[in-house]
């Protein structure tokens, strides 16, 4: 349980050339999991074909499609269920206190609620503290499935695996909920803003590659509009 874990959490991770790179490991390890059924492995090593199959550009520009641009495909888990509310801060302020006192370093920039880090996480964790602390966030990962399903998106198998090792089905009423949020056009850019129009909370100020999610796309879409430098004019970073 705790390779696959590892395994969806580094697929449903941005994109990078090391991931690419690694592929073939991961496929490899995919075939060795004994406690992965063989559907699931099935579903896995389709998205890792998938993955393959890319240039890296387009897989990235499809993740940020996906994941970054239509809030509700966000991989935040708290997003789903607190917005940008004091509550979702609140939220993450105990869920990385969780992760310290199990002696889980989360990097600078990292915020506690995305989803392949909270995998993460429960790679390093017992089987019990695994299906309890996934089936306590199932609603959202089986909303998730649902919307990638509606778009043929391959990233809907790995939802589905963790809901199979979740060994569980959501609870209903929190999925009906969630799936009642429509969906936002990913290419409407003035929408996006506004959507993101209050600033995420941050967590240890880095601002690196590894910072995921709104901030990252907030600094994309303002530098696709920022206007090119005049010729002999300096301008600030």
């Amino acid at each position: 349980m705790a390779n696959a874990l590892k395994i969806i959490s580094v697929l449903l991770s941005y994109p990078s050339a090391e991931l690419h790179e690694a592929l073939g490991e991961i496929e490899a390890a995919i075939a060795r999991d004994s406690r992965l059924d063989a559907g699931n492995k099935k579903r896995i090593a389709a998205l890792v074909a998938d993955l393959g199959r890319l240039d890296l550009y387009d897989a990235q520009e499809r993740y940020v499609s996906l994941f970054d641009r239509t809030r509700t495909l966000s991989l935040h888990l708290f997003e789903h269920v607190h917005g940008e509310s004091r509550d979702r801060g609140q939220a993450m302020v105990d869920l990385a206190q969780m992760y310290e006192r199990q002696g889980f370093d989360i990097g600078p920039g990292e915020m506690p609620d995305f989803l392949p880090l909270f995998l993460e996480y429960l790679s390093t964790q017992s089987d019990e503290e695994v299906h309890e602390l996934l089936g306590q966030t199932l609603h959202i990962v089986a909303n998730l499935r649902t919307r990638l399903q509606k778009r043929g998106s391959i990233y809907a198998n790995a939802m589905l695996a963790l809901e199979a090792i979740a060994g569980i089905a959501p609870r209903q009423e929190a999925l009906e909920q969630l799936l009642e949020e429509p969906d936002h056009d990913p290419d409407d850019l003035e929408a996006l803003d506004a959507v993101w129009e209050s600033e995420a909370v941050t967590f240890g100020g880095g601002t690196g590659d590894q910072n995921c999610g709104p901030d990252r796309l907030r600094m994309q879409v303002r530098a696709a509009r920022r206007p090119p430098p005049q010729p002999g004019v300096e301008r600030n970073s």
